[in-house]
């Protein structure tokens, strides 16, 4: 697999214009412009870059990770360093949109830096890229203008600070859309919630849980052929709780069966939901229910 470290290096192998800035490209067609034609295939390649881009695929398919970016309407596709970008000779583009390309490095000691880490979307998978409305699509378009203004003039001690200000403030507006977005497909996000639970309840009825333990949110993600980030942000969304604490819940609702049963330990309790150490499964459960497993047991144990 090829890594390219610097972005003039990344876009010579993309076959793209040499970036005006050593760690900063940016891309714009609109009207009777046309974006340049990247590279016509690649096998798997990784950069220290991130990547925010506005684009129609006509046809073909681009794997990002592992999954396949496959619709016609435009999206804002979100990428970061070192994640996975293949692409094959039957994909072709709509040659309008925008590509605004960063290397790691030019962010660094600024404060979106940090910000950066806290958006979900850059660990999303292209299928899960954001599609804007008309609205939306026209402010996001005058804030990479205004970058791209900065960008293509003669810059000076202030372009840097400037472009980087422009480029949190899309990022700001691209998590209210997100936002929007998990909001209107509220239909999806319940479908998820009772996929995942029914992964849990099959998981937990094979007996996996007991053997195997406890299943990561990756593994669940997987089974439902969506990313970690992007599950745990549509549940957030739609319900107010992580999958993290779906899955609590689910252990925790488990247990409740579990220790109404007679003569059985907290300890056994604990392994059978998967849990190497009965003491952090204590804790867990006092934490949800405000009770001991004890506790709950003598208060609701049949008599």
């Amino acid at each position: 697999m090829k890594h390219f470290k610097t972005l003039s290096a990344y876009f010579e192998y993309m076959e793209l214009p040499k970036p005006e800035h050593p760690m900063l490209s940016v891309l714009s067609a609109t009207g009777d412009k046309f974006l340049p034609c990247p590279k016509e295939s690649s096998p798997p390649i990784t950069t220290d870059c991130y990547s925010i881009s506005l684009k129609k695929i006509i046809e073909g398919n681009l794997n990002y990770g592992r999954t396949k970016y496959d619709f016609t309407n435009g999206a804002l596709i979100f990428m970061a360093p070192r994640q996975v970008l293949q692409w094959d000779s039957s994909i072709r583009f709509e040659q309008q949109g925008f590509s605004i390309n960063f290397h790691e490095d030019f962010i660094k000691g600024t404060e979106l830096a940090h910000q950066i880490k806290k958006f979900g979307f850059f660990s999303y998978t292209v299928n899960e890229a954001l599609h804007l409305s008309p609205r939306e699509e026209k402010i996001i378009e005058s804030i990479v203008q205004n970058i791209e203004i900065e960008y293509h003039n003669n810059q000076d001690e202030f372009s840097k600070e400037i472009i980087i200000s422009q480029l949190s403030t899309l990022l700001k507006y691209a998590n209210r859309f997100y936002e929007r977005q998990f909001i209107n497909r509220k239909e999806l996000s319940n479908d998820l919630l009772s996929i995942f639970n029914t992964q849990l309840s099959l998981y937990f009825e094979s007996g996996q849980l007991h053997e195997i333990g406890i299943p990561s949110i990756e593994d669940i993600a997987n089974k439902l052929s969506v990313s970690k980030r992007y599950l745990s942000d549509t549940l957030k969304s739609e319900t107010g709780k992580t999958t993290t604490e779906h899955l609590q819940l689910f252990l925790i609702n488990e247990a409740k069966n579990i220790l109404l049963k007679p003569n059985i330990s907290i300890a056994e309790v604990a392994y059978e939901l998967g849990f190497e150490y009965p003491q952090y499964f204590s804790r867990l459960f006092k934490k949800k229910e405000g009770i001991s497993p004890s506790e709950y047991r003598e208060l609701y144990k049949i008599n």
